[in-house]
């Protein structure tokens, strides 16, 4: 049982294979899952990020259940950690989301489950792209502080409703959001966190980063699946 987790709700680690890269991830799935959301982390992160965790404990509060998951293997962590290449690859990490969004389709308890996706710093522009290229498989995604101006042309063919979480004192990456926000063309939303930064370690900003990402996943995890284009 994980020891910060509401309810002693069972955190369950597993591993998921991608090519020769085994990516450890952590799964909790609460009584009567209302979906499943999936987190991307950031460049130089790993599922245990604190903020990750943070909010992850929001979703499962509202009902939500959650999988975290190193998109690099430890030998790719090592490497990437002198070279910084593979976490600004956005592709190559879209690819490694999509692995385990087929990892997690395949496992009975989760197949039925609508997915989301929850991507912060570049983990967003990653996220973006793969719900691009798999809009059947995604029903919504939420960047918190995210880059989603890496997703480049992928923005203007997700399908999926889309919610970007901004700090207020995050300038540079305000203005950045609010470019990709203009590139979407799917349902969308952006909010402004006020008195955040980047990290959203201001009291109470990651709070509420958890209740509007929970709010918007529960709107839209249950919504009838989309059709890809033709």
């Amino acid at each position: 049982m994980s020891q910060d987790d509401p309810k002693d709700l069972e955190v369950r680690e597993v591993m998921v294979r991608s090519g020769r890269a085994e990516l450890g991830g952590s799964l909790a799935l609460p009584p009567g899952a209302r979906g499943l959301v999936i987190f991307a982390h950031g460049s130089g992160s790993s599922r245990f990020s604190p903020r990750n965790r943070a909010v992850a404990r929001g979703l499962r509060e509202a009902g939500l259940g959650t999988l975290l998951f190193d998109l690099l293997g430890a030998d790719e962590e090592a490497m990437d950690a002198g070279t910084g290449e593979l976490r600004f690859d956005i592709p190559f990490l879209a690819r490694r989301l999509i692995a385990v969004t087929r990892w997690a389709q395949a496992q009975p308890e989760l197949s039925g489950l609508g997915l989301g996706y929850f991507g912060s710093s570049t983990g967003a522009a990653a996220a973006l792209l793969a719900a691009a290229l798999h809009p059947e498989s995604v029903r919504s995604v939420v960047s918190r502080g995210g880059r989603p101006d890496l997703a480049g042309p992928a923005l203007a063919r997700v399908r999926a409703p889309t919610l970007l979480l901004v700090g207020s004192l995050d300038v540079d990456v305000l203005e950045l959001n609010q470019d990709a926000f203009d590139e979407l063309s799917s349902a969308k939303s952006l909010i402004v966190i006020p008195g955040a930064t980047h990290l959203f370690e201001e009291p109470g900003t990651l709070e509420e980063v958890a209740r509007r990402a929970a709010d918007w996943f529960t709107r839209h995890l249950e919504a009838p699946r989309l059709e890809a284009r033709e």
